[in-house]
């Protein structure tokens, strides 16, 4: 809806397209707005239709409005409401939903959508390096407890860290993850309770710009104090992993081909794929995702064929419990030789 309008809304409202014009029907609290700020032809009163249609629920106005207009057949999202489906669906209407993008166009990003993404990514960053400060300044007592501000730091300071710093640069934090040792090896924990010095902790930070809608990505992994030989090892393949990996991409190739390297590089270091005590280490996610107004959005890395335009995240990792997790991720575009790095963050391994 974003996409289609250019319109920032927290409550759902009705799109249609219809021989060219774009029509939205808003609430009263935001249809002012709305006629300020939508790029579309024509902003209806939900209040003003539902009493022309007998009725308040967006099924009743959606059928009446387009049971008005003598519309057939309607193309939809695939994620389209269920009820309103079956609504529309009662009044005769066929309901068609899309697969993938339903705007195809969403997938090859323009100058103005990179440099969106690219702000995006910028946040991502400024989150990153305030956890790595806060991690940095920590003090390691007793071992291996790490200390900050006079108590004891755990991973959901280090992230109320980072979301605020996001915050304050104009992003809206979206499940930043902290999570060190053992939690790192499930890629998607978000990491709790106490951190401890010498062990790896992913820091993945993924906010939306809170200005335009678009999503940044960022991974990077390190450890407070001093990295054992195991550790920097799967830190090192990671990221050397990756390097290979948007050497790769390139317009006509194929993402299965990617990820398919990746994994011959990992077994090729040593690094197996496989179950062990009821659960999968070594690189069991895919190598990336599409990124753009949708955190993933489509189409996946492993499931396209690249093209110019095109915006993915590359992020092959390692998770072994007994060493812990590392995963390396960075935000490219395809151009029409190679691909283009939108992220760039220097950070070492030990802090």
């Amino acid at each position: 809806m974003l996409y289609a309008t250019g319109f920032h809304a927290p409550d759902a409202f009705l799109f249609l397209e219809h021989r060219g014009k774009k029509s939205i029907v808003l609430n009263d609290l935001e249809i002012d707005r709305g006629r300020r700020e939508a790029e579309v032809d024509e902003v209806l009163s939900a209040s003003q239709l539902a009493r022309e249609f007998g009725g308040h629920s967006p099924a009743v106005i959606a059928a009446g409005l387009l049971g008005q207009r003598k519309i057939s057949r309607v193309d939809v999202p695939g994620d389209f409401p269920l009820a309103l489906a079956r609504t529309l669906e009662k009044a005769g209407l066929l309901v068609v939903p899309a697969e993938g993008h339903f705007w195809s166009g969403r997938e090859l990003k323009d100058r103005s959508e990179l440099v969106a993404i690219g702000r995006a990514t910028r946040l991502a960053a400024i989150g990153l390096e305030r956890a790595v400060e806060v991690l940095r300044v920590a003090k390691i007592v007793r071992g291996d407890l790490l200390q900050w501000n006079g108590q004891a730091l755990t991973s959901e300071i280090v992230r109320a860290e980072a979301d605020s710093a996001v915050l304050r640069a104009g992003g809206t934090p979206e499940g930043t993850i902290v999570a060190g040792g053992r939690q790192g090896c499930d890629p998607h924990e978000r990491g709790h309770g106490r951190l401890r010095a010498h062990q790896l902790i992913i820091l993945d930070i993924f906010p939306r710009d809170a200005r335009t809608g678009y999503f940044g990505d960022l991974t990077r992994t390190v450890v407070r104090g001093r990295a054992s030989d195991a550790q920097r090892r799967l830190w090192e393949t990671v990221c050397a992993a990756q390097r290979m990996a948007i050497r790769l991409i390139k317009p006509r190739v194929k993402g299965v081909a990617v990820h398919k390297a990746v994994q011959q590089f990992f077994i090729a270091r040593g690094y197996r794929t496989e179950q062990m005590g009821g659960r999968w280490t070594g690189f069991f996610h895919g190598t990336g995702h599409g990124l753009g107004l949708d955190l993933h959005e489509e189409p996946r890395l492993s499931a396209t064929v690249f093209r110019p335009g095109q915006v993915f995240t590359v992020e092959p990792g390692l998770y072994y419990p007994d060493i812990g997790g590392a995963r390396h991720e960075d935000v490219v575009s395809v151009t029409a030789r190679g691909c283009r790095l939108l992220s760039r963050l220097r950070v070492p391994l030990e802090l």
